[in-house]
C-alpha cells in the first residue's frame, strides 16, 4: 500500500493522493485505490463536496498553506 499525500494548492483545493477512504457524516465510505487523486473543496462553496468543483476560482477564494508545526491536541470535549 502506497503513502497518502496531502497538498494545499495555492487560492485552491486539497490535492489527496490515494489509497485513503473519505467518511461522510452519516458513516458512509468513499474508497479512494493508490494512484488516484482526488481534489478536496477548501473554499467551501463547492456543489459536490467535499470534492473541489472549481468554485474557488469564480468566488476569489485566496489562501496560501505554508508548512509550520502542528498544534498542539485539544483536549477532549467534556460530556
Amino acid at each position: 500500500m502506497g503513502d497518502v499525500t496531502i497538498k494545499a494548492i495555492p487560492n485552491g483545493p486539497y490535492r489527496a493522493n490515494g489509497p485513503f477512504k473519505i467518511i461522510d457524516p452519516q458513516g458512509n465510505e468513499i474508497a479512494i485505490e493508490e494512484g488516484r487523486a482526488v481534489s478536496l473543496c477548501r473554499c467551501g462553496n463547492s456543489a459536490n463536496k467535499p470534492f473541489c468543483d472549481g468554485s474557488h476560482k469564480k468566488t476569489g477564494f485566496q489562501s496560501q498553506c505554508i508548512a509550520d508545526a502542528l498544534p498542539p491536541l485539544a483536549p477532549p470535549p467534556t460530556a
